[in-house]
């Protein structure tokens, strides 16, 4: 089986006939009813979206088979999935994070940093996740300072470490990471 792309999850029941509030990770919302059936994460399930329309930041959606709000209660939290060659072509310097997953990480030096965990995003931007060969995991910004190069082809990305992480201390002094007012010593 192909790798499997979230593309949807599964919010609360909207009304008494079965409709869900179904929050998409899709350029168009609606591009989740093209993609035919859409999965469960273990394969095992499947739903096709019936209806959508839109709502304020999600869509309103009912499934084939879902007719009451009890139905729909059950479904809360699902997450959605499609066979990752069902979906669009990316442009250039455009990736889906499932294509990054795994990916080798290089410092621009070409020397081993580790493999890439995840691509986050907690509103402020994605942020790429590097398991490192030794030492602590790292949350880089998947910014193109960071990460000048993604290469698909050759199954890495190339890191850009910064000299310096703002907060972080070298001599751990914790009055050295605040300016000097009047009166310090």
């Amino acid at each position: 089986m192909s790798a499997l792309v979230c593309v949807a999850r599964i919010g609360a029941a909207h009304g008494v006939r079965g409709a869900v509030k179904l929050w998409t990770f899709t350029e168009d919302p609606f591009a989740v009813k093209r993609y035919g059936p859409l999965l469960s994460k273990d394969g095992k399930r499947q739903f096709e979206v019936a209806q959508a329309r839109e709502a304020k930041d999600h869509l309103v959606a009912t499934f084939k088979g879902v007719t009451t709000r009890d139905e729909a209660e059950r479904l809360n939290g699902i997450e959605l999935y499609v066979a990752r060659e069902k979906l669009p072509a990316t442009d250039e310097d455009e990736y889906y994070h499932t294509d990054l997953i795994g990916l080798a990480a290089v410092t621009t030096e070409g020397d081993a940093l580790g493999r890439v965990l995840a691509i986050h995003n907690f509103g402020a931007g994605d942020i790429i996740e590097i398991a490192p060969l030794k030492g602590p995991t790292l949350l880089l910004p998947f910014s193109n300072a960071v990460v000048p190069e993604v290469d698909l082809k050759g199954g890495r990305v190339v890191i850009a470490l910064p000299q310096e992480i703002e907060g972080e201390d070298k001599d751990n002094d914790p009055s050295a990471s605040r300016p000097r007012e009047r009166g310090d010593p």
